[in-house]
């Protein structure tokens, strides 16, 4: 019987984990290539390795530009693509199904029964409808709520496995020390020490079911902690989906946030304290009109600053990423702490930017003073250590999670920029709006369930 031929389009991702669930052990099927997008830089050119493709591929799987799509599916003789990568337009999805389809090919897209994984334990998963909505300081909040329970909460976070895919299969990190272990990217410390902070385990890398079974052993509740927009690799018993008002509108445009609205239990919308009135109503709106079921809770990002004052101060602003680059935002919590706590200016970084910074900049015009913590490898690491101390600045004012002292040598003093969720209580006249931890007393309960159960066994 012939093989069904079949590539992947993927960021280093979701593209492994459907490739892990629904392929690696169907001999019906050849994944003959996966395509690296170009949201994450320095996939293509790899190769997914034979250990983790397991026996159906002695000599692993290539991973190619995306740019490379039409020449390998006319080469290979392709059936089917499957897209599997996040945080992109509908439309920007049918472009990609019409050059498939163009090429002879299906075009598919999995969806959460065929690829989320059931555990043993209970699970809380975070999503959202855009990069930079606010999903990483809800999931902080939620673990930090359930732990006030005296349960053990351990975090997986969605992958971003950039270095050596073999030796990043399972990743568990509890202390900085593991972070200097896996060469951690500053993409992943963004993600990975505010949990460290706060105690916490957490795990990532490339073999899911592998790290979910690892995290189960340690954990009375499991909190998937999700990337970009996409949905949860874990089958979860609550939902939580963060919505970002300042993007009014993106929820009902890009995938797959929307699966995610019209999946949720909750949906958080977050920064309801700088969007409009009009921005919050129409997200209401949108939620109610996809998914009246869900619970709705208004939120804000409180900020704080640490390590100084920058009133008065001129700042070269570091904010996070993704959220700027194919986030879509030209502005983050560092500029918005600029303006609330006085600085009297925002030095611009363009001129004193090299290298692939200075590309990004240069792509993304419509930023507004700051930069981008683009830290992908050491070299990208580089450039914004040599940007940040050319900038004739006073201080740098860090809006990205971690300590860039710990990965750059900085010539200035930092400030950095805290931001916290905190659920809103309602206005005079308006209904009151449930609590976060009021929706977790199942997950309590079932927890402790378990608990007691175990003991006895």
């Amino acid at each position: 019987m012939d093989r069904t031929r079949v590539v992947i389009m993927g960021a280093a991702g979701r593209d492994f984990h459907d490739f892990n669930t629904a392929y690696r052990n169907d001999p019906s099927v050849d994944v003959v290539a996966f395509t690296a997008a170009t949201q994450i830089p320095g996939i293509a050119g790899r190769n997914y390795p034979s250990e983790l493709a397991g026996p159906l591929y002695p000599n692993g799987i290539p991973i190619v530009a995306e740019a490379e799509l039409e020449r390998v599916l006319a080469e290979k003789s392709v059936d089917l693509v499957v897209f599997a990568y996040s945080d992109v337009t509908h439309e920007h999805v049918m472009h990609t199904a019409s050059r498939a389809l163009a090429c002879g090919a299906d075009f598919e897209l999995l969806g959460p029964a065929r690829t989320m994984l059931k555990s043993t334990k209970p699970v809380v998963a975070t999503g959202a409808t855009r990069t930079g909505a606010g999903k990483s300081q809800t999931t902080r909040y939620i673990a930090a709520l359930l732990e006030q329970f005296g349960l053990r909460v351990v975090v997986a976070r969605h992958p971003m496995p950039y270095g050596d895919l073999l030796a990043q299969r399972v990743q568990r990190y509890a202390t900085y020390a593991d972070l200097d272990r896996y060469d951690t990217t500053i993409e992943e410390r963004e993600e990975y020490e505010p949990h460290l902070d706060a105690g916490r385990v957490l795990y990532a890398g490339v073999d899911y079911e592998a790290i979910l079974r690892q995290a189960e052993a340690e954990a009375d509740v499991v909190m998937w902690d999700g990337g970009n927009n996409d949905f949860p690799f874990f089958r979860p018993d609550l939902f939580v989906v963060v919505a970002d008002p300042l993007r009014a509108g993106h929820e009902l445009h890009y995938h797959p946030g929307e699966t995610n609205i019209r999946m949720a239990d909750v949906v958080v919308i977050n920064k309801v304290d700088s969007a409009s009135p009009e921005q919050v109503a129409e997200v209401k709106a949108d939620i109610a009109e996809m998914n009246p079921r869900a619970k709705v809770i208004l939120a804000r990002s409180a900020l704080t600053l640490q390590g100084g004052e920058i009133k008065g101060k001129k700042v070269a602003v570091v904010e996070d990423g993704p959220t700027l680059t194919h986030g879509g935002m030209t502005f983050g919590a560092g500029v918005v702490a600029a303006r609330r706590f006085g600085a009297a200016e925002l030095v611009d970084p363009v001129p004193y930017a090299t290298g692939e910074l200075a590309a990004t900049l240069h792509k993304y015009p419509a930023l507004e003073h700051l930069i981008p913590a683009m830290g992908y490898g050491q070299g990208q690491m580089h450039e914004l250590e040599a940007t940040l101390n050319a900038m004739p600045a006073d201080l740098v004012l860090s809006a990205t999670p971690i300590d860039l002292t710990r990965v750059l040598k900085l010539q200035k003093p930092v400030v950095r920029v805290r931001y916290e969720l905190e659920e809103m209580t309602a206005e005079p006249g308006q209904a009151t709006q449930p609590k976060l931890i009021d929706l977790l007393r199942g997950i309590v309960e079932k927890a402790r369930a378990g608990s007691t159960a175990a003991a006895h066994r």
